[in-house]
């Protein structure tokens, strides 16, 4: 493998299947693997049943959690030749526009301001952009409690945030890939087309993946 990176980060809405892609690299290459450590999140359960009451502080937990991972980052194990992790930092100021009125945002945006300058930068950075459809499938497939409350329409709001987010994103290179149809768990060749485009391809500012391996 001709590896160019020491960090990729792997994106995605809920049930996009990021956590899978960055487990399946990351055990087959040998790389450390950085989770994102929501069920950890006392709040989040209860947010999904009242967004309104418990969105500030599920977004605090949430900010917490992920900056002391960003920290560890910066101390690499040098046992792996590489990390992949789950999710970008930035991630988070997504989910807080949606969720936080303005007061709310006014103030988690000085806190995140903080944070965001010092955050681990990828060298990489995969989005994998899914239908709503097929988000609403993969999040049914996994069975978990506290996403049954996740509805549709939030869903949908939260794919529209993610795309104008990546639209504009430069702060790494990134790699779309188009991830409605691809089945990289259950189909070695899109697994290997996908590694192909990561780890042999050139990748420049913006890459974008739709062609769908037979």
């Amino acid at each position: 493998m001709k590896n160019q990176f020491d960090f990729i980060a792997i994106e995605g809405v809920i049930g996009a299947g990021k956590t899978t892609l960055a487990r399946l690299l990351s055990e087959k290459y040998g790389a450390g693997l950085v989770l994102e450590e929501f069920e950890e999140n006392p709040f989040l359960p209860k947010f999904y049943e009242n967004k309104s009451r418990y969105a500030f502080q599920t977004q605090l937990a949430f900010l917490s959690s992920r900056f002391k991972q960003q920290q560890k980052l910066t101390h690499r194990d040098l046992f792996h030749r590489f990390v992949i992790s789950d999710y970008i930092f930035e991630k988070d100021r997504i989910f807080a526009s949606l969720n936080l009125d303005d007061d709310e945002l006014a103030l988690y945006d000085n806190i995140f301001g903080i944070m965001t300058g010092i955050s681990a930068k990828p060298d990489l950075v995969i989005y994998l952009q899914s239908s709503v459809q097929r988000l609403i499938e993969n999040i049914e497939v996994r069975g978990r409690e506290y996403e049954k409350h996740i509805t549709e329409e939030y869903l949908t709001e939260l794919s529209n945030s993610y795309n104008q987010f990546f639209y504009s994103y430069n702060r790494s290179p990134l790699m779309v890939v188009n991830a409605s149809e691809i089945d990289f768990v259950h189909n070695p060749e899109h697994l290997a087309y996908l590694e192909e485009q990561i780890f042999y391809r050139p990748v420049g500012a913006h890459t974008y993946i739709n062609i769908i391996p037979e």
